[in-house]
């Protein structure tokens, strides 16, 4: 993975872990397209709602008191100017993890600033823990 990514992914990680919705604001493109299945439904959205997820989400996390458990399965090259990185997230309460996870698949492309920012994502929401039968590196 070249280097300037491997560092973004981890600021990206560590604005993701902080529940920080100032942060992710900044590393989401205006152009960003997602798709989401959660029980069968498929929902597509654009920077704006997924935003208002990030908000809903973080304010849960921090509601209570939860630590986020992020898992990198994979990062893959696309183009130069563009990596994916399949990823699983879920949360731990007083120290249990939820029995469900959200796999992302994101893209993430550099700016004309030469910035990467996530532009495209593909959500399975609310899967069997991935974590639990696939060999992950948690980070």
């Amino acid at each position: 993975m070249p280097s300037s990514f491997s560092m973004f992914l981890d600021s990206y990680l560590d604005v993701w872990r902080n529940s920080s919705l100032t942060g992710m604001k900044n590393l989401i493109s205006q152009e960003y397209k997602a798709r989401e299945i959660k029980e069968g439904n498929i929902v597509d959205f654009g920077y704006e709602e997924s935003l208002n997820g990030w908000e809903q989400g973080f304010k849960f996390a921090k509601e209570n008191n939860a630590e986020w458990m992020i898992n990198v399965i994979t990062v893959l090259p696309l183009r130069d100017d563009e990596t994916m990185a399949i990823l699983s997230a879920t949360l731990v309460i007083r120290g249990k993890k939820l029995d469900t996870a959200n796999l992302f698949f994101q893209t993430f492309q550099k700016n004309s600033k030469n910035e990467w920012n996530l532009v495209r994502s593909y959500i399975e929401a609310g899967v069997t823990n991935v974590s639990t039968f696939i060999n992950t590196k948690q980070i």
